[in-house]
């Protein structure tokens, strides 16, 4: 059974998303504030956690910022803030979805197991990654769709890497550009688009339509999960 931790200050909310989860089949966590969330995803260690940013004492995004230093355990943000600053800021913490109040229980326990699915998505063997007929060499920095190789730059690689590791979720220029920072010293996050453009030149059948690195406007790239 999977174990999903719930942090909200709001106990109305937090029971509403607990029942929720509950009848989805989920083992759940509650916690009403970062501290206590934090020792909880240590002590528990949930598959998913769901985070309000509107966290007393020691905010939502601190939370996250933790996390993400310990783990790659998945987040959904869960707020009132609507304001696109406030999304960029969680997605460029790591967190992998960002849903706004008030919201529908149905559709949050639905994104719940979209995220999941696309952690669990992830065939890792080694350091092999398989997404859709990609096959990706982390040891050997190869590239292969189908079987064709595919010859891309380090810095072109490790972005892929990258995506790949993680497919579904979506990446800042921020996120790809520090991935790639260790074999290419650039330091503006536009370069991000040129180096995508040419990974979709060299792995796209029609770069102009691309199947597997997506565009998410306004935030940054994905690579597809299927």
């Amino acid at each position: 059974m999977r174990t999903i931790l719930v942090v909200d200050d709001e106990p109305q909310i937090a029971e509403i998303v607990r029942d929720y989860l509950r009848l989805a089949g989920f083992e759940v966590i509650v916690a009403g504030d970062g501290v206590h969330a934090l020792e909880a995803a240590r002590g528990r260690r949930p598959d998913l956690v769901v985070l309000d940013l509107g966290l007393p004492g020691l905010d939502g995004l601190e939370v996250a910022r933790v996390l993400r230093r310990e783990s790659d355990v998945p987040i959904i943000m869960l707020t009132a803030r609507v304001a696109e600053d406030d999304r960029l800021r969680g997605l460029e913490i790591g967190a992998d979805d960002y849903v706004t109040k008030p919201f529908s229980p149905r559709e949050l326990v639905a994104r719940v197991r979209a995220v999941l699915r696309r952690s669990e998505g992830r065939h890792v063997d080694g350091d092999l990654l398989r997404v859709a007929d990609l096959e990706i060499d982390a040891g050997r920095m190869s590239v292969r769709r189908g079987e064709e190789p595919v010859d891309l730059t380090p810095t072109e690689f490790q972005i892929l890497a990258t995506l790949a590791r993680h497919p579904g979720r979506v990446f800042t220029r921020a996120q790809l550009l520090d991935a790639a920072r260790g074999t290419d010293a650039e330091a503006y996050e536009r370069a991000i688009d040129s180096h995508v453009k040419n990974i979709r030149r060299k792995l796209e059948r029609d770069p102009h339509a691309p199947r597997y690195l997506e565009t998410v406007y306004g935030i940054g790239y994905k690579l597809v999960e299927e």
